[in-house]
């Protein structure tokens, strides 16, 4: 587009190829990918399809296709944020593989056919005592045995769980016999699945007990395989109150040798491991080899031999790189413009890996030990609509904002940017902040349609990785401890009061979204600054931790708000003044909340206790509830009706009309 096309508009009416549809379809995921000889195997999430998992191959003449049929969703429901879900049983794809079935939750077995065969998955555990009371994942072959972990609701209503690392015959037995399945440990209320050394002499797995969570600490256990297949005593071999280990893999061809990511350092760094105890650094960095466990059987690193590894590795952002036996450091991706490398796979020689950046979409690379130029085995989406929303992505970057006590506040910043527009001369643009879920967890500085469904009308997006955020060492995750609602409000205002200082976003146009333990930070921020924020998008949050805490959430988080908030009761107090349910008659803000009416995380009725009060205040705001979705959207109308909502909003209070976009009724009424 040459200069003298460039319009003028104001800030939030410019027009825009990503519509809500596109952000929708464009949150397609990669994960859990393996070799299966010359075949790359993974999952693959798709909005489009009702959110199903695909399990994904392609073949070494490049083909790529679906190895199950639509009505096969690949993907577990344990700990409810769910983990490894299948495992190929050999090195060749005529071995088979196994995988957990989003629709009943039981472990099949399936066998691929010629190319027009349809494959036919057998189950191998037993139909649960009670609906959708078992659950499955983080496989391991030993033998004719897959071994994993299994979690098992005692009540209809899942307030006692139970979890235990059992094996599961290969040949169905178990499908119609529930004593055929073996009970292998149960070391702990928490824990991954069983890893088995190359020689099978030796079991690993992580643990932990409430009311720790699996970054406060967890224990590296190790027990011996008897000739009966059945555990020994288990002993700890690293790991603590104080320390997170986050993932442990057997050395392939060093006996007794563990691999294990632990922050012992203040920074989840690699360390080797033997069995005798004792603990060798492989590179120490003040940097991050590794993430919070909040999936089961999640991988950062892999060994491929003669003590070398695929690593990723950075501060926020991530690389990916070749760890030498001597400790040295080498990237393989090369270029710049990628800041996010996952779903690591190895052959022993080559990686797998999905990379994407502040302007590339998505992509899974296949790279060779010495680098250079990566294989594209899954291309990002080359709809013709999706090459024009290219140049459309915002420029985002990485900034870093003082506090008031001069503590560092991280944070990526995406500006406006339509190349087909400018704002009038002297306008500065509306901003939003972003505030991310989890909290123990953080954003990833890459192209998201989501976003640039904002920026690329006119809007401003700042996406603040609040103290708590992972990515930045220990005691930048260990910030919010016991400051929940008092750390991460502030420094989200501190971000976007340091844009506005810099003449870069419009101080009478401020808003904030976010879901889940975001949510509750937007929540929490219409209160707190209510002169700063004049809108938000409040997403699936959690508003009552009093409730939350007694009774109103799933057994992985049920003890999450003793480090978040402070024990109970001790700390009541202090849950009541960060409450956003309780701080509610001081919100004056218009606000879209969007509730999944399914969510066992953050369940509706702390919303409808929340918009009460709105209600009796006055408070303009549109209640969109969705039926069948759970905690994190995952079907691509909800997306659509959630975008359409919260930019409608923006306008109403910002002043400007979204063009092409339906209008949200903000009159304290719900609508379905």
């Amino acid at each position: 587009m040459t200069e003298t096309q460039v319009r003028t508009s104001p800030y939030g009416t410019w027009t825009s190829p990503i519509g809500a549809d596109a952000a929708a379809a464009g949150q397609k995921k990669v994960e859990y990918a393996a070799f299966l000889g010359e075949e790359v195997w993974w999952t693959e999430w798709r909005p489009g399809e009702s959110g199903r998992v695909a399990l994904v191959r392609r073949a070494p003449d490049g083909s790529v296709g679906d190895v199950l049929g639509p009505g096969w969703n690949v993907r577990t429901r344990v700990i409810e944020y769910g983990g490894r879900p299948w495992l190929p049983l050999g090195a060749d794809p005529a071995a088979g593989f196994v995988f957990t079935h989003w629709d009943d939750q039981r472990v099949y077995r399936a066998v691929p056919g010629g190319p027009q065969e349809p494959v036919r998955p057998e189950p191998i555990s037993p139909e649960p005592a009670l609906p959708g009371g078992a659950h499955y994942a983080d496989f391991s072959r030993v033998g004719d045995e897959v071994w994993c972990l299994r979690e098992v609701a005692l009540t209809p209503d899942r307030s006692e769980v139970r979890r235990d690392l059992v094996a599961l015959p290969l040949d169905g037995a178990a499908a119609a016999d529930p004593a055929a399945v073996r009970v292998l440990a149960a070391s702990h209320h928490l824990m991954t699945g069983p890893k088995v050394s190359p020689d099978g002499r030796f079991a690993c797995w992580l643990g932990w007990d409430h009311p720790r969570m699996p970054w406060d600490g967890t224990e590296l256990m190790c027990a011996p395989v008897r000739p009966d297949g059945t555990l020994g005593p288990a002993r700890v071999l690293a790991g603590g109150p104080g320390v997170a280990v986050s993932q442990a893999e057997w050395a392939p061809d060093r006996p007794g040798v563990l691999y294990a990511l632990s922050d012992t350092t203040g920074w989840w760094n690699l360390h080797e491991l033997g069995l005798d105890g004792s603990v060798r650094p492989l590179c120490e960095r003040e940097e991050e080899f590794g993430e919070a466990l909040w999936r089961i059987g999640a991988q950062w690193f892999l060994p491929v031999g003669g003590g070398r590894m695929f690593v990723t590795h950075g501060v926020g952002a991530r690389r990916l790189a070749l760890l030498e036996a001597d400790g040295s450091l080498r990237d393989l991706d090369g270029r710049a413009e990628l800041t996010e490398w996952a779903a690591l796979a190895t052959d022993g020689h080559r990686v797998v890996a999905s990379a994407a950046g502040p302007r590339n979409r998505g992509e899974l690379l296949l790279i060779g030990p010495d680098g250079g130029a990566p294989e594209v085995l899954r291309a990002a989406d080359t709809s013709a609509a999706e090459t024009s929303n290219v140049d459309h992505l915002p420029p985002g970057y990485h900034a870093v904002f003082r506090g008031p006590e001069g503590e560092e506040v991280h944070a990526y910043v995406y500006p406006p940017h339509n190349p087909g527009f400018t704002a009038p001369d002297g306008e500065l643009p509306p901003y939003v902040v972003q505030a991310h879920g989890g909290p123990t967890t953080r954003s990833q500085l890459v192209a998201d349609l989501s976003t640039a469904f904002f920026t690329s009308r006119g809007i401003g997006v700042v996406d603040v990785q609040y103290g708590g955020s992972t990515g930045f060492g220990r005691a930048y995750r260990e910030r919010l401890r016991e400051g929940w609602g008092v750390v991460d409000v502030p420094d989200c205002a501190t971000a976007i009061r340091g844009l506005v200082a810099q003449g870069k976003a419009d101080p009478a146009r401020i808003g904030i979204r976010g879901g889940s333990a975001g949510g509750w930070t937007a929540a929490a921020s219409l209160a707190a600054e209510p002169e700063l924020y004049r809108v938000a998008g409040i997403y699936f949050p959690l508003l009552d931790p009093e409730e939350w805490r007694a009774q109103g959430t799933h057994d992985f988080e049920s003890r999450y708000l003793e480090s978040l908030i402070g024990p109970w009761p001790q700390a009541a107090e202090r849950y009541a003044q960060v409450s956003p349910l309780r701080r509610a008659d001081r919100v004056r803000a218009p606000f879209v909340l969007l509730q999944g009416l399914e969510d066992a995380v953050c369940p509706p009725v702390q919303t409808e206790r929340f918009l009460e009060r709105m209600r009796e205040n006055g408070v303009p705001h549109a209640y969109l509830t969705f039926k069948d979705e759970q905690h994190g959207f995952r079907m691509a109308q909800t997306v659509v009706a959630c975008l359409h909502a919260e930019l409608s909003a923006y306008g109403q209070v910002f002043g400007f009309e979204a063009p092409g976009i339906p209008r949200t009724d903000l009159s304290a009424a719900r609508q379905a």
